[in-house]
């Protein structure tokens, strides 16, 4: 398999060598253990003569040449707050990115991106219509900029048609296990235990929701207001009222930074709430279910029952 992995100026250190780093142990391991596996033929290209990573290390590059990958890789930029990181995106050097890299999916190349460099591969628009994963405490920043794709940031990594994306920092070694694991399933096995890699199918585990609900006034208040009701039920326009925003400015933000309805994440705060409860003390089901507004503890059952299905289907992907 052909894999050439875009570097650009400031590429995230840990990104890139984790990739190199994941398709580097694949080879040695194929060798070792004479698994009938092809060589995965890596190059490092970048835009430039001259790249960077973002601690000032100088990455040797390749030419790009007239060679057809089979699969680009785009690693991040080392930028973790929205301001840096759009001042990045609107360099020349990023722009040129994004051209090469629709031309390059012109060519049935599997086209692959992992934390920022989600937002290098939405600058091309070739996520356009696609399901995506991102960097989690930037998901807002992302939908704001990106608003035709299909954001869903609580997976690791989502795969829609050509388009292969990562969430977080060492969301690098995800992805580079899913390349790994598209040419040999044994190959990543392997790999994964040598490195000591845990599954880990979603980002929600991680995603720190405070910092995402302090970065916006009315889903801070509407989240205060939510907490305080949640054994007395939902209503938008009391919730809308609360906050000082109209139902549609509300819905609006809140699926901005958070990605879910007011009434859904009213919902998982009940079951958050019911899970802590359940955890911390002595009360029944029925009692919890009580407590956090529930009719009766069967629903709460099944919801959370529901919570741990979704939780081993995504162990299995």
């Amino acid at each position: 398999m052909r894999i050439d992995v875009l570097a650009l100026d400031g590429v995230f250190d840990l990104g890139l060598a984790a990739i190199l780093d994941v398709f580097q142990t694949a080879n040695e391991l194929a060798g070792m253990s004479g698994l009938a596996v092809p060589k995965l033929e890596v190059r490092t290209i970048g835009m430039r003569r001259v790249v960077r990573t973002a601690h000032g290390l100088r990455v040797p590059l390749v030419p790009a040449g007239n060679r057809r990958p089979e699969c680009i890789v785009v690693p991040a930029l080392g930028f973790k707050m929205p301001e840096p990181l759009e001042r990045a995106l609107a360099r020349p050097d990023v722009r040129d990115a994004a051209l090469a890299l629709k031309q390059w999916a012109r060519r049935d190349t599997t086209m692959a991106a992992a934390c920022v460099g989600t937002f290098v591969m939405a600058e091309s628009g070739l996520l356009d219509g696609e399901r995506s994963t991102t960097t989690w405490w930037l998901a807002p920043l992302f939908r704001q900029r990106y608003p035709n794709v299909l954001l869903d940031e609580s997976h690791m990594v989502v795969k829609s048609g050509r388009m292969i994306t990562a969430g977080a920092a060492l969301s690098h070694v995800d992805l580079a296990l899913w390349i790994v694991r598209s040419v040999s399933p044994q190959l990543a096995a392997l790999v994964a235990k040598y490195l000591i890699v845990d599954s880990r199918p979603a980002q929600s585990a991680y995603a720190l929701t405070d910092h995402l609900i302090h970065s916006d006034p009315i889903v801070e208040r509407f989240e205060r207001w939510a907490r305080e009701r949640l054994a007395d039920g939902f209503s938008l326009d009391e919730a809308a009222k609360a906050v000082g925003a109209s139902k549609r400015t509300l819905a609006r933000r809140m699926q901005s930074v958070l990605g879910k309805s007011p009434l859904s994440y009213f919902q998982s705060l009940r079951v958050e709430r019911a899970v802590h409860l359940l955890k911390t003390g002595d009360a029944s089901v029925d009692q919890v279910a009580e407590r956090v507004g529930y009719a009766d503890g069967a629903t709460l059952r099944n919801l959370l029952r529901r919570r741990l299905d979704v939780g081993v289907r995504e162990l299995r992907r």
